[in-house]
């Protein structure tokens, strides 16, 4: 638009031409724009921004020595109308030039000022009130020219090479070389003690593990070796039991086979001995009789006699026969075989002691006779 005029955000706009607010030689725009006559008015613009300016003096100290000391300082126009006007009526026509040399001389004399009343210990170790105090000290005549610091910083320190400062910091420097020494010595013990701790926690854990395995191992050996054993152990055990109930078998023929014997061999021969001796026995009293008749010389007495103890030779031929022992083998049939057999023997021998009685009395009378006559 025709005579209407905005500064930029950073930029003051100065309209010259008419009186400005409170005496001012111009009117001072800030943040907006505003309406400028033509002709009879004209507009110039001063930067806010933000500048530079670098200084490097050689300063002697309190003690006499010389220093080069390096600094930046940042600085800009102040943001009041005053500050304003101030610095436009000494540095618009070349403002950013002009502004950083002036600014650089003003730092530089109360610096060289400041560090002459100080010791360079003092400066080394406080660094930044060095900077403070140069900063107060030259605030009053930036005010003056408008312009407003924003820091002021102390670059670099140097005494030419003399060996002052570095003779200063030696004690220091050995202090900090011991101490990262110590620490380093420090470092590598604590770092030995954890690579022992650590070989020695591998080296349990290796030997555990190594158990383990050993364990596993013999766990594993076991089972085979009783696997393998199984097969045969389960043959033997059957083997056994084979032969087990073939020793049993056996037993139990054998004394199947000693029943047999005994009824086969020994009963019929305990049989055939008492039977024998029962006979015997018989000869032996009809021998008896026979002789006590004879010698009684009397036959009726011998016949009386005879009939007198045929009770007693049947009683005894029947106790012989009780006390055999006789196995059945063939049920009712044996037994009736068996009963018939001792009746049959019972009758024959009786017959038979009959008949021989019968004899013996006939020559036992014969000889009666022959001695009667």
């Amino acid at each position: 638009m025709l005579g209407y005029h905005v500064p930029d955000p950073d930029e003051a706009m100065l309209v010259s031409g008419g009186r400005g607010k409170d005496n001012a030689p111009f009117r001072v725009v800030i943040g907006h724009g505003a309406f400028v006559v033509p002709l009879f008015r004209k507009v110039r613009y001063l930067s806010l921004a933000m500048f530079e300016s670098e200084i490097g003096e050689r300063c002697v100290t309190k003690q006499g020595i010389q220093l080069d000391v390096r600094a930046v300082i940042a600085f800009k126009v102040a943001n009041d109308t005053a500050s304003i006007v101030n610095a436009a009526q000494r540095f618009l026509s070349e403002q950013e030039r002009e502004m950083s040399v002036l600014t650089g001389r003003i730092f530089s004399g109360h610096l060289r000022s400041i560090v002459g009343s100080m010791t360079v210990e003092e400066i080394i170790r406080e660094r930044q009130k060095l900077a403070d105090e140069v900063l107060m000290a030259s605030k009053v005549e930036m005010s003056n020219i408008g312009l407003w610091v924003d820091s002021f910083q102390i670059q670099s320190i140097d005494d030419g090479n003399l060996g002052y400062i570095a003779a200063l910091a030696a004690p220091h420097n050995a202090a900090v070389q011991r101490d990262a020494q110590i620490a380093q010595s420090q470092a590598a013990q604590e770092a030995a003690k954890a690579e022992q701790e650590s070989q020695r926690k591998q080296a349990e854990y290796q030997r555990e593990t190594a158990i383990l395995r050993a364990q596993y191992q013999r766990d594993i050996d076991k089972a085979n070796a009783e696997a393998a054993q199984s097969g045969p152990l389960a043959q033997a055990n059957a083997l056994q039991e084979v032969l087990t109930a073939q020793a049993v078998q056996a037993r139990k023929q054998a004394e199947l086979r000693e029943q047999q014997l005994q009824a086969e061999v020994v009963k019929p021969a305990q049989a055939e001995a008492e039977r024998v001796r029962i006979l015997a026995q018989a000869e032996a009293d009809r021998t008896r009789i026979q002789a006590e008749a004879a010698a009684s010389n009397n036959r009726i007495a011998l016949d009386q006699l005879l009939i007198e103890q045929l009770p007693e030779i049947v009683a005894q031929a029947s106790r012989g026969l009780a006390g055999a022992n006789l196995t059945v083998l063939n049920g009712p049939d044996g037994v009736s075989e068996v009963v018939n057999g001792m009746v049959g023997q019972g009758l024959t021998v009786f017959d038979s002691l009959r008949k021989a009685l019968s004899v013996n009395t006939e020559r036992a009378a014969t000889a009666v006779d022959r001695v009667q006559e």
